[in-house]
């Protein structure tokens, strides 16, 4: 596995490909999650070329269908064209999350409308061999009573995963969500390599219950010691997890540093530090 910079994950909007994989490299990242659309604009050859270069590995995509609103079939029309780029590329990893809970669907009638949409997505992603991630949200707060519940585990998730039946979709898996949805690290002995797409870390406020945590509010990776990130990641190196892992704290402190250079210097540390708790360094 390898540490992987998120630009837009600690506050750095507005860079270049070109520029963000720059980033990566001065500050020590060996990944970068990155937009399927700006490396189509470059062309496949030329994105590909760029991440050699700079000595980066790829990280996942982000999913460019908008499949939440009423014209998701126009995005999905136009994934095929941004899984072919990917696919000559090399970079086989794609996410999305999914909300915890409805305001209009109960539940069976809101897994029925996500399998629907998510199982057009996963076949099309399939057929360019990639690998699609489905992140769980686990805080309570996302989860009010006057909300219909929806899936917020893990394990909720594998299931959904298992209906969709396309055979390419595991998990984007967040510390964070793993430990808000009052799940535990030793919830990892249920699965494999092969459920994992990519990886999330962070830390939590320090003296918040679980009814508290609110979701944009986090922390650095080891920053509090809230998060058990030590077994998290000795967990993920005992199942031969070989992607990328990715610092998501959605710090305000973070987010306010105005060069891009020291807040991923910042996040660098933080992960360097994660690094030495698991014993990877």
């Amino acid at each position: 596995m390898y540490k992987t910079l998120s630009p837009g994950a600690i506050g750095i909007g507005g860079l270049s490909l070109q520029a963000s994989l720059a980033l990566a490299k001065e500050t020590g990242f060996g990944g970068l999650d990155f937009s399927i659309q700006a490396a189509a604009a470059l062309g496949a050859g030329a994105a590909q070329a760029l991440f050699q270069e700079a000595g980066i590995h790829y990280g996942a995509w982000g999913l460019p269908v908008r499949w939440q609103h009423e014209d998701w079939r126009d995005d999905l029309a136009e994934l095929p064209r941004y899984a072919a780029v990917a696919a000559a590329m090399g970079a086989t990893r794609c996410s999305t999350w999914c909300p915890p809970s409805s305001t209009e669907r109960d539940f069976e009638e809101n897994l029925a409308w996500h399998i629907e949409r998510f199982r057009a997505i996963a076949e099309v992603l399939k057929q360019h061999g990639i690998r699609f991630g489905i992140e769980f949200i686990g805080p309570q707060t996302l989860r009010p009573a006057d909300r219909y519940s929806f899936i917020y585990t893990m394990g909720g998730m594998l299931e959904m995963a298992a209906a969709i039946g396309t055979g390419n979709v595991g998990l984007l898996l967040d510390a964070w969500h793993l430990y808000t949805s009052g799940g535990a690290v030793a919830d990892l002995d249920t699965i494999s390599n092969d459920d994992i797409v990519n990886v999330h870390v962070n830390d939590a406020p320090a003296g918040l219950t679980m009814a508290e945590y609110i979701d944009n509010d986090r922390r650095l990776p080891c920053e509090t010691g809230v998060l058990p990130l030590a077994g998290f990641m000795q967990k993920l190196i005992a199942l031969g997890y070989d992607g990328p892992v990715t610092p998501e704290p959605f710090s305000a402190r973070i987010n306010a540093i105005e060069d891009p250079r020291e807040a991923a210097q910042a996040t660098a540390a933080s992960m360097s530090a994660l690094w030495q708790l698991a014993g990877l360094q």
